[in-house]
């Protein structure tokens, strides 16, 4: 028996398609119907895939397609495509090439010139934006944060400035550290919203201020378990330091490092090391 090709393209083409973050219900009809019509399934883990497809009846192939061969693998879609094969690309969960693998083979197939078509659905950061309750307009997408402190910790300070809410991915084994951390090195005022287990039997979503974090998550050991985003507000309106302190910072910013500026100016100042900071980012990226 031939295959129908999915009627969203004749031939040699990849469809990114979105899968469920938890709930097997949570996968549109037409990601249901490419997935069945396609030549191939690449995936992340296939025996993961593999339970997803056996839950709705799907008997297509499948190939691994993940983080440490993506190169690899890449090159057989690529072949696959060039004999008019349809390809389904699928992660573990959510959407691929979205904290997970896949951006490499969409960048090959494109420099190829083979047709890419992205098939929307389940996403953890939106799912979990949309259940937030926050009303910053504009939000940043930062994934997941290093796993290294010092590098993390940086990573954090750097964002202290941005205009927006924040949107991280976490693992259970750093929630905690990443959580304090958050608290220490960013506006305590900021509220965070921390989901986990979306769409799953134990899904949380609770927000508290930023400074009572590290207390709630150590309240109940299982509020450390699952996949976690976690959502910070915006920084709330910052009022303009003194003509002073301006003068401080500025000068020293001319002979010092931002981190170091913010640092002695909080020490002559006596203000927040963080509206130091924010400010001093402000000042440093200004055009001269």
């Amino acid at each position: 028996m031939t295959r129908t090709k999915p009627s969203d393209a004749a031939v040699g083409c990849l469809f990114l398609v979105a899968t469920p973050i938890g709930n097997l219900e949570d996968i549109t009809l037409r990601a249901l119907r490419v997935l069945k019509e396609a030549d191939l399934v690449a995936c992340e883990d296939t025996r993961h895939a593999r339970h997803l497809l056996d839950h709705h009846g799907i008997k297509v192939p499948t190939l691994a397609l993940h983080r440490h061969n993506e190169n690899e693998a890449a090159d057989k879609l690529l072949r696959l495509l060039g004999e008019g094969k349809s390809v389904a690309l699928v992660s573990d969960a959510g959407t691929p090439g979205v904290s997970d693998p896949g951006a490499r083979a969409v960048a090959a197939m494109r420099a190829a010139g083979f047709r890419v078509i992205p098939l929307p659905g389940a996403n953890a950061a939106v799912a979990a934006l949309s259940a937030a309750g926050l009303t910053d307009e504009r939000f940043l997408f930062v994934g997941f944060l290093p796993a290294k402190v010092g590098a993390r910790r940086t990573a954090i300070a750097e964002l202290a400035a941005v205009d927006a809410a924040l949107v991280f991915y976490e693992a259970p084994h750093r929630v905690v550290e990443t959580v304090a951390e958050l608290g220490e090195l960013l506006e305590p005022r900021r509220d965070i919203v921390i989901a986990r287990e979306l769409t799953k039997l134990f899904e949380q979503i609770a927000r508290m201020p930023l400074a009572d974090a590290p207390a709630w998550l150590a309240a109940d050991a299982d509020r450390q378990r699952g996949e976690f985003v976690l959502l910070v507000s915006a920084p709330p309106p910052r009022e303009g330091l003194d003509t002073e302190t301006e003068r401080v910072l500025a000068a020293l910013l001319a002979e010092l490092p931002v981190k170091q500026a913010a640092k002695l100016a909080a020490e002559i100042t006596g203000l927040p090391k963080n509206a130091l900071y924010a400010r001093a980012l402000e000042l440093k990226q200004r055009p001269v």
